[in-house]
């Protein structure tokens, strides 16, 4: 169901997201007003060890006030292929290079209200190497959780991000091996 914009207007430009506001019309005529989170997409990476732990972050979210662990993570620069901002985002956050990296899905987090695209991979044959960590990431710890183990703390909320459920269960059913 396609909506007439009647009015567009960019309200804020932030370094994140950009906020967007329509005025749009339905096919009834009706006119109803639209905010948009304009997010430029971003890439997520499951770094899979050789003898089955999962590395992850531990780290601050300013939103929330708490730290959480999250799958290794971080948003597209412009123009740059979502394989790319993986490989850079597993370097930055964990300091591991991937041998081998494979998608495994690509997700729209709230499509209700934001156009942000996460595009989900699955990290292997990791060496280790130096973190590179930007400012705001400077606390950031790493956890190396065995798989089944992270199921049971997504069952007992313990891992509560979703982009981090979704990539630890489309490696559940779709990839194991």
């Amino acid at each position: 169901m396609p909506l007439k914009v009647i009015d567009h207007k960019v309200v804020f430009k932030g370094r994140v997201f950009n906020t967007i506001v329509d005025e749009v019309e339905y096919e009834s005529g009706n006119r109803s007003v639209r905010e948009v989170a304009e997010h430029p997409g971003g890439a997520v990476v499951l770094p899979l060890l050789e003898d089955g732990r999962i590395v992850f972050v531990n780290q601050y979210r300013y939103p929330l006030g708490q730290n959480l662990y999250e799958l290794p993570a971080g948003k597209l620069e412009p123009n740059e292929p979502p394989e790319e901002c993986a490989r850079r985002e597993l370097k930055e956050e964990t300091g591991y290079d991937a041998g081998r990296i494979e998608k495994l899905i690509a997700i729209y987090t709230s499509p209700g209200f934001c156009t942000e695209k996460l595009h989900i991979f699955i990290a292997r044959e990791l060496r280790d190497g130096k973190q590179e960590l930007e400012e705001g990431e400077l606390g950031l710890s790493l956890k190396y959780i065995p798989v089944e183990e992270a199921f049971d703390m997504v069952r007992r909320n313990e891992i509560v991000d979703a982009k981090t459920i979704v990539g630890l269960f489309f490696l559940e059913k779709f990839h194991q091996g």
